[in-house]
C-alpha cells in the first residue's frame, strides 16, 4: 500500500532533529552550525533567501561553514546570488547545483566557477519563472529566509522588504517543507503579521538587521547630458505620443534621468497627469522630486530601498503600506503587475545584437537578469486594452480587422552607443551565445528576445522597430540609431534614409529636440542632498551616497 505521508513524516523528523537546538521555535545563533546539520540532508533543495535587495546573510554565512562530509550536494533554489557566501557553498562543497535569476554583485566571480566547473547550473531564470517552478518541479525542501521581527509563535514581521519572501514561505510550508527564519529580535507582539507563525517551524534571533543592498539608488551627480538627452527622446517622443501612463523602469541612469526629467522638462511639454501617473516600480529616489511635484498617482514595489522608509510611510496615498506604516512589498505580485498590467517597460542592457535581442551577459560577467524579461515581454495572455497598446498593436500589424488585432506592449531599451570604457552596445553576435557555447548550455541567457523589442532608443535618436515590416529593416533600423560603433558605420544610408521617411527611425530634430538643450539644468535635482530637499527631510540615504 502507497505511503501518502511520506513529506509529512520526513518533515517531522527534521523538526524533532532540530528541535534539540531550540527552545520552543527559538534557536540561538550560536547553535546554527548544529542546528542546520540537524534538519538538513544530503541532496536537498534549498531556497536560501537571497533577492537582488534583501539577504538571509546569518543563514547564508553558517550554511556554507557546514561539514561537507556531512552535509553536501545541496541543490541551491534562489533568486539572488549576491553575498559571497552564495557562493562560498559550492566552493566548499556542501552545494553542487544551482537555479537562480540575478547575480550582479558576483557576476564574475560566478562565471569563473561556472567555466571552472564548481558549479552545476540549472538555469538562470526570470523572477516569475523562478517562482513558479517552486510550486512544480523545484518546490524547496527546506527555505532560510530573513524577517524583522518575530513573536513567540513564530508570527513574522517583514517591514518594508517583504520581497520574495511570502513566495518562498507559501511554497516550502504547505508541501513538506521547514521554514527557518532569521531576525532581527523575539517581540511580544508583532507591528503586523506578515508571515503567520504557522508556517515558520525555527526562528533564530540574530541580533541585528538583515542585510539590504541599496540596489536602486543612483546619485544624480552622476548622470551625463547624453542620458540627459536620451531621457529627453524617450518622454518627448515615446512617453507622450503613446499617452504612457502604467509603467516599469529599470535600474540605470538613463531611467532616473527620465525620472529627474519629469518635474521640468515634462512640465514645459504640459505631461503632467497624462503620463507616468501608475508604476511598478521600487521606491527610487530619484522618483522623489516626481511625486512631490504632483505627477505620481500611485507605486507598487518589488521590494523597498535603503533610506527612503520615513518617506514612505509619510506618503501612503503613493505607496501601499500596511497597519503599521511601513511598505508592504512583494516581489511575486510586483512582477505580475509589470506582466501584465503595465503598458511600457523601459530599461537598459550591455549588449543589443542585429535582431534586437539584448543581454547583460558578457564575456567574464554573468550577471542574470532578474525580472526584466518577465517586465520586457509582450504578454500573449493580456486581454484588458489601453490607449498605448492598441496604438502599438496597430503599428505592428495594420493589416488585422481591429477588433481582432492583439494589442503590444512597449518593451524599449535605452541607453548610449558607447558604455563603460567606451564598449559599444551594440554588436553583431551576443556574448551570451558564447557562453552557451562553453557552458553546453541548452539555451543561450539572453535577457529580452528582439521579437519582444518594440523601440530602441540612443542619443542618435528612436528606432521604431514596429514599423519595420521585415528583418532587413529591422536590421536597418537597428543600425540607424547605432552611432559611430561599427554596427552604425556599416548602415545601408539610402535604406536608413528611407526608414527615417516612414518613421521608423527618428532623429533629435525630428522632434524639434537640439541635443545642446540637455544640460544638467534640466534635472530637477543634481545631487543625493538635493533629493533629501525634495523629500522635506525624510529621505535618509546610505552613508555611501552622502558626501556632505
Amino acid at each position: 500500500m502507497k505511503d501518502w505521508e511520506r513529506q509529512r513524516v520526513a518533515r517531522q523528523t527534521r523538526i524533532q532533529a532540530g528541535s534539540r537546538y531550540a527552545r520552543d521555535k527559538t534557536v540561538a545563533a550560536s547553535d546554527l552550525p548544529d542546528f542546520l546539520q540537524a534538519v538538513l540532508r544530503p541532496g536537498d533543495r534549498v531556497c536560501l533567501e537571497g533577492d537582488n535587495q534583501k539577504q538571509a546573510d546569518i543563514l547564508a554565512g553558517a550554511l556554507a561553514d557546514l561539514d561537507p562530509t556531512k552535509i553536501h550536494d545541496l541543490h541551491m533554489v534562489q533568486s539572488g546570488v549576491v553575498l559571497p557566501e552564495h557562493l562560498d557553498v559550492f566552493e566548499r562543497g556542501v552545494a553542487k547545483r544551482l537555479d537562480y535569476a540575478y547575480s550582479g554583485p558576483q557576476s564574475a566571480r560566478i562565471a569563473r566557477m561556472l567555466f571552472g566547473g564548481q558549479i552545476e547550473l540549472g538555469a538562470v531564470h526570470t523572477y516569475l519563472e523562478l517562482f513558479a517552478r517552486y510550486f512544480i518541479d523545484l518546490t524547496p525542501n527546506v527555505a532560510l529566509i530573513a524577517a524583522v521581527s518575530a513573536d513567540a509563535q513564530g508570527n513574522l514581521y517583514t517591514g518594508p522588504n517583504t520581497e520574495d519572501t511570502p513566495t518562498v514561505v507559501e511554497a516550502t510550508s504547505f508541501k513538506g517543507g521547514l521554514v527557518v527564519a532569521q531576525v532581527k529580535e523575539i517581540v511580544d507582539r508583532v507591528p503586523r503579521v506578515d508571515i503567520p507563525g504557522d508556517q515558520v517551524h525555527f526562528v533564530v534571533p540574530v541580533g541585528k538587521p538583515f542585510y539590504v543592498e541599496p540596489l536602486f539608488t543612483r546619485d544624480p551627480a552622476a548622470i551625463t547630458e547624453t542620458q540627459i538627452l536620451t531621457a529627453m527622446l524617450a518622454i518627448k517622443g515615446l512617453y507622450a505620443p503613446y499617452g504612457i501612463r502604467r509603467l516599469n523602469h529599470g535600474i540605470g541612469f538613463n531611467t532616473a534621468a527620465i525620472e529627474l526629467l519629469l518635474p521640468t522638462y515634462g512640465e514645459k511639454l504640459g505631461l503632467r497627469g497624462k503620463i507616468c501617473t501608475h508604476w511598478a516600480l521600487n521606491p527610487h529616489p530619484t522618483l522623489i522630486p516626481a511625486i512631490e511635484a504632483g505627477w505620481v498617482e500611485q507605486i507598487h514595489c518589488f521590494g523597498s530601498e535603503v533610506g527612503m522608509e520615513e518617506y514612505i510611510s509619510a506618503r501612503s496615498d503613493i505607496f501601499f503600506t500596511g497597519s503599521d506604516g511601513s511598505l508592504r512589498s512583494n516581489r511575486a505580485f510586483c512582477q505580475t503587475a509589470g506582466l501584465y498590467a503595465c503598458d511600457m517597460f523601459i530599461g537598459s542592457t550591455l549588449q543589443i545584437d542585429l535582431q534586437g535581442h539584448s543581454s547583460t551577459v558578457t564575456a567574464n560577467r554573468i550577471a542574470g537578469f532578474g525580472g526584466a524579461p518577465n517586465m520586457g515581454s509582450d504578454p500573449r495572455g493580456r486581454r484588458h486594452p489601453s490607449e498605448p497598446w492598441l496604438k502599438a498593436g496597430a503599428e505592428a500589424d495594420p493589416g488585422t480587422p481591429a477588433h481582432l488585432r492583439r494589442g503590444r506592449k512597449l518593451v524599449v531599451q535605452i541607453g548610449e552607443t558607447f558604455g563603460d570604457k567606451n564598449v559599444p552596445l551594440f554588436v553583431e553576435r551576443l556574448d551570451a551565445l558564447t557562453l552557451a557555447e562553453k557552458l553546453h548550455l541548452d539555451l543561450a541567457p539572453v535577457m529580452i528576445y528582439g521579437d519582444d523589442v518594440t523601440h530602441i532608443v540612443t542619443e542618435e535618436g528612436i528606432a521604431n522597430l514596429l514599423l519595420c515590416r521585415d528583418k532587413d529593416e529591422r536590421e536597418q533600423a537597428i543600425r540607424g540609431v547605432a552611432g559611430y560603433t561599427e554596427i552604425g558605420r556599416r548602415r545601408d544610408a539610402k535604406m536608413v534614409r528611407r526608414l527615417r521617411e516612414r518613421g521608423a527611425i527618428r532623429r533629435p530634430e525630428d522632434f524639434g529636440i537640439d541635443p545642446l538643450d540637455a544640460g544638467r539644468s534640466l534635472l530637477a535635482a543634481r545631487s543625493i542632498k538635493d533629493l533629501v530637499r525634495w523629500s522635506g527631510g525624510l529621505y535618509a540615504p546610505p552613508s555611501q551616497f552622502r558626501n556632505w
